[in-house]
């Protein structure tokens, strides 16, 4: 089992960068994979972005692509997700998720994740 904490978020002015990083506890944190998804008020969940194990593989929503880039230090138990040129739309609850194993046809499905966080806020002014 893992532990998900995710910090990091706050308010920023458009066009400003944030960094978001998701502390798992355990000494397996490098058997799950990870994803970030995000959900803003009135929206449903969607997904942001996906690392795998080892960090190799990297998978990208289509808004984010180019301006956000996930990693991963194993020896931290740690994955970020670095935010620059943030526009208003990207304001919502960010959350880090873990799954140990999944293809790469449901990276993108928060259903299938096993473990999440209790969520971090971004919000971004005009």
């Amino acid at each position: 089992q893992v532990q998900l904490v995710e910090s990091g978020g706050g308010l920023v002015q458009a066009g400003g960068s944030l960094r978001l990083s998701c502390a798992a506890s355990g000494r397996t944190f490098g058997s799950y994979n990870i994803g970030w998804f995000r959900q803003a008020p009135g929206k449903e969940r969607e997904f942001v972005a996906y690392i795998g194990r080892s960090g190799v593989l990297t998978t990208y929503a289509d808004s984010v692509k180019g301006r956000f880039t996930i990693s991963r230090d194993n020896a931290k138990n740690t994955v970020y997700l670095q935010m620059n040129s943030l526009k208003p739309e990207d304001t919502a609850v960010y959350y880090c998720a873990a799954v140990s194993s999944i293809s790469t046809t449901a990276m993108r499905d928060g259903r299938r994740y096993e473990y999440w966080g209790q969520g971090t806020q971004v919000t971004v002014s005009s």
